[in-house]
C-alpha cells in the first residue's frame, strides 16, 4: 500500500520516488502530531503509515513527551507544526505548487482506494480550531 501511495504522490506532484517518500513522511507526521482523525484511521488500518511517520520524526523531529504532544495541538503549537512542515518540505526542494499538491494527492488516493476522506488541504491539518468528530472526518 505505501509503495502505491508513494508512486501516486510522485506521479501527481512530479516528484521522484525518494523525495515523494520523504515529503509524505513529513506531511503525515505533521498531521499525526495534530491528532488528525484522518491519521488515527490510517495508523489503525495501515502499519506501514505508522512506520513512515516514526521514521520521519526521527529525521525531522517532533514532540517526544505526552505534554509536548498536547502542546502541539494548541493553536500556537498547530502553527509551529505547520510552519516546520512547510520549511522541511521546502528544504527537500519542493515548490509551493508541489507542496499544495501533496494534500489532494494523499486525499484522492485514500478516498479512491479505501473510502477514507478528510485530508484535502492545509486547513484539514490545522483543524480550524474546532473539534471534528472522527467518524465524519474519515467517512464523510
Amino acid at each position: 500500500m505505501l509503495k502505491h501511495l508513494i508512486r501516486h504522490v510522485a506521479q501527481t506532484t512530479g516528484l521522484n520516488g525518494q523525495t515523494s517518500r520523504a515529503a509524505l513522511g513529513i506531511l503525515l507526521s505533521a498531521s499525526d502530531r495534530q491528532g488528525s482523525p484522518f491519521m488515527k484511521e490510517l495508523n489503525q488500518r495501515f502499519p506501514a503509515v505508522r512506520k513512515l511517520v516514526n521514521q520521519s520524526r526521527q529525521v525531522y523531529g517532533g514532540a517526544k513527551g505526552e505534554i509536548a504532544q498536547l502542546i502541539e495541538q494548541t493553536p500556537g503549537g498547530r502553527m509551529a507544526v505547520a510552519t516546520t512542515m512547510i520549511r522541511n518540505l521546502q528544504n527537500l526542494g519542493l515548490s509551493h505548487q508541489q507542496i499544495a499538491g501533496l494534500f489532494p494527492a494523499v486525499s484522492s488516493y485514500y478516498e479512491t482506494n479505501y473510502g477514507i476522506k478528510g485530508f484535502a488541504h492545509l486547513g484539514d491539518l490545522l483543524g480550524g480550531g474546532e473539534a471534528v468528530e472522527a467518524s465524519k472526518a474519515v467517512h464523510g
